[in-house]
């Protein structure tokens, strides 16, 4: 058994030993020791994973990305992303992807690959020849006799098609191909056309000027990433934070008027598309939320990776124009995928879709959690001055840096360990500046009012059921001594708010065989974690009285005035020690309130929650009046675990509250009545005086008196 001392209730983290007065002077370091800690601050196995995974150019080596909300998995990736992105790359993959005509083939398109940048040049330079085309069959009106007509068009066709040609002379085969085919389809509308009769209009030209006939020769610009070359990068980079069908995979627009727009033109491309040759980063649970398409969309994705090809399909109609126009639009694209996903969504869609992630060889685990060292510590510092600066507010001073560092470990639950939780990092960061005001540099007292600030937010739950305690509807006693009756403590969980609480736990036995009752267990009120833990607890007593066996006890455990269920096994130990209390007839502290889940051996184990129940149960002690007696019993496994706030170690330095860490039941009992336990001997007898003691001769006595009533009623004689 060991009492604490308040230096063992929370981390310890010297500000001197940071190495810095305030985070500002973080900006300017350039050592090894600060470089890309606001990109990756204390990931770097995934980071070495993620690179690895990127720079690998086959095709199917696509990256799942696992990793808590918060843990920064998104800004993160994207941050690797760019750096991979704009390494030099042997041949320019960036491309852009057009839709022509196709004149072969009725309302078909042809999708064209272009080096970037000629996309646009190519639409203008069409749309340009579109409209002198115009002009030159304005001018035609001047001609009637066709046979000039059809001359007149040959010659310019012939230079603006060289022009065209040679201004995208070797940049595509197939644009190449496509020139050839403009001057045989202008001919051949001007064979077909027929002027209208002199009796049926004043203009013999009417009609030859047909809109639908010169939207053949524009350009469907789908992809163009004259921006991504801008910014300096090599490859394709997009980010898609709401997918669905269209917006992966391309659509087809639907239109009221097709006559106006030909078919081509409706194409729109997908993010695929944008990302051939590149790398497109999606959120799995995007997909999985999306009730309606989130199964056909992992079903197309499968069958992309798989293929190796995507095609633009209309979504929205079966239409048969838009099946037609669709078959043609099937080409080869080669994109990393960079899936990000919880680890519960990846298993939960592992099960269904399990051909799936074979091709997701590359896997990037982000830690939920760090160690706590210096260099993680010089890390998060890093971390905390590059948010300062994006956010341009005030920076932190060491100390403040440090309390911030313990908030991470309190989220975590670990003296020795530290959350990855950078989102709450930040959130924490500038409610802390809120609280500075016009101060130059933030400073640990705003960073606990930041704290304090967020835990009263969140105290209203508490706050009634204290308040419920006080007024004595809630029948907690935290003064004096009680025969059978110990508090446990619950930890309660609502949404972000989780909260400690006292509940009283009662134990009475008398002779007879039915053994241990756990009365919530009879009524279904119980969980099969709880069940559990009082299933050990009864083999634990009946093992620890072998000589005694079968034990002439009848006893009935019961949470006082719990309505709601119970769950977990966090409560054996407090069950424990209310009933050997009450089977010895020994009072015990009621001050003192228990938390703990024992095994067979009786070795007390760790529990969680931990920090919450102590606090919980300090500040009912506190409203009900502290008198130095008072504390809380936990496993000596959960002392590492301890991050309690000031109120608590205060408290505990000032020997008004303990806290009190067992490796054994024994040791607890021995607190609460304060009588050693006892040592059982060769003959499973423990010492007169001792608490097994006194338990031992009461179950001996029980056996008697269960003898003797069994005889009573029987008529038969004792057997002495």
């Amino acid at each position: 058994m060991h009492i604490l001392e308040e230096q063992a209730l929370n981390a310890q983290i010297n500000p001197d030993h940071l190495g810095f007065q305030t985070t500002a002077e973080l900006l300017s370091v350039q050592s090894g020791r600060y470089s890309d800690v606001h990109a990756w601050v204390a990931q770097s196995e995934a980071k070495k994973a993620a690179l690895f995974g990127l720079n690998i150019q086959q095709r199917g080596f696509n990256v799942l990305v696992l990793g808590a909300h918060g843990s920064g998995r998104t800004s993160l990736m994207q941050s690797a992303m760019h750096e991979v992105a704009k390494q030099p790359h042997e041949t320019n993959v960036l491309h852009d992807l057009v839709a022509l005509h196709d004149f072969n083939q009725y309302a078909q398109p042809i999708l064209v690959k272009l080096p970037v940048g000629q996309a646009a040049t190519l639409r203008t330079e069409m749309d340009g020849f579109a409209r002198t085309l115009m002009t030159e069959f304005t001018s035609l009106s001047n001609t009637d006799i066709p046979e000039k007509m059809l001359a007149h068009m040959r010659t310019w066709l012939e230079v603006a098609v060289a022009q065209l040609a040679a201004r995208f002379e070797g940049i595509s085969d197939a644009l190449t191909a496509y020139f050839k085919l403009l001057a045989p389809e202008v001919l051949a509308y001007l064979q077909a056309w027929q002027p209208a009769p002199a009796s049926e209009s004043d203009n013999p030209m009417e009609g030859l000027v047909n809109e639908t006939f010169f939207a053949r020769f524009r350009v469907n610009v789908l992809v163009d990433h004259r921006a991504s070359q801008t910014h300096g990068f090599n490859r394709p980079l997009v980010y898609d934070n709401d997918p669905s069908l269209q917006s992966l995979f391309g659509a087809i627009e639907t239109t009221t008027d097709a006559t106006l727009m030909p078919d081509f033109l409706r194409l729109r491309a997908g993010h695929l598309h944008k990302a051939d040759g590149g790398m497109l980063l999606i959120h799995l649970r995007d997909i999985l939320n999306d009730e309606q398409n989130g199964s056909q969309m992992i079903e197309k994705l499968h069958r992309f990776l798989r293929n190796g090809t995507l095609q633009i399909e209309d979504v929205s109609s079966a239409a048969q124009s838009s099946a037609v126009l669709a078959s043609n639009t099937l080409i080869p694209v080669q994109v990393k995928l960079v899936m990000i996903a919880t680890r519960e969504d990846f298993y939960d869609c592992l099960d269904e879709q399990p051909d799936f992630f074979n091709y997701f060889p590359i896997k990037v685990e982000f830690a939920e959690r760090v160690v706590a060292s210096p260099e993680n510590y010089a890390a998060i510092a890093g971390f905390i001055a590059q948010k300062c600066q994006s956010h341009q507010c005030a920076h932190f001073d060491k100390e403040a840096v440090a309390t911030l560092i313990i908030a991470l470990q309190r989220v975590e639950e670990d003296q020795t360990r530290i959350s990855t939780n950078f989102a709450y990092l930040e959130q924490l960061m500038l409610e802390s500046v809120a609280f500075a005001g016009k101060a130059t540099v933030v400073m640990a007292e705003h960073v606990n009012a930041a704290l304090q600030a967020k835990a009263q937010r969140n105290q209203y739950f508490e706050s009634q059921i204290r308040d419920s305690i006080i007024d004595n509807e809630l029948l907690i006693q935290v003064h004096g001594e009680v025969i059978g009756q110990v508090n446990g403590l619950t930890h309660i969980e609502l949404g972000d708010a989780s909260f400690g609480s006292p509940i009283r736990i009662t134990a009475r036995c008398y002779p007879g065989k039915t053994g241990l009752i756990n009365i919530d267990r009879e009524v279904n009120m119980s969980g099969p974690n709880h069940d559990k833990g009082i299933f050990i607890l009864q083999n634990w007593l009946s093992a620890s009285f072998w000589q005694l066996a079968p034990l002439s006890l009848n006893a009935s455990l019961v949470f006082e005035q719990e309505y709601n269920g119970v769950e977990g096994d966090s409560a054996s130990c407090a069950e424990l020690f209310a009933l050997l209390s009450a089977l010895a007839g020994l009072p015990i502290q009621q001050g003192i309130a228990v938390t703990g889940a024992l095994n067979q051996f009786g070795e007390v184990m760790p529990i969680g929650g931990v920090n919450e129940k102590i606090e919980g149960y300090f500040r009912v002690c506190k409203a009900l009046g502290l008198d130095g007696k008072q504390g809380v019993i936990i496993p000596r496994r959960n002392q590492r675990h301890l991050l309690l706030d000031q109120a608590v170690i205060a408290a505990v330095q000032a020997k008004q509250f303990h806290i009190i860490a067992i490796d054994h039941v024994l040791e607890g009992i021995e607190y609460l009545t304060g009588l050693q336990a006892g040592i059982q001997n060769h003959l499973g007898n423990y010492p007169e005086g001792s608490v097994m003691g006194y338990a031992q001769q009461a179950l001996a006595n029980y056996r008697k008196t269960l003898e003797s009533n069994q005889a009573r009623l029987h008529q038969l004689p004792l057997i002495e």
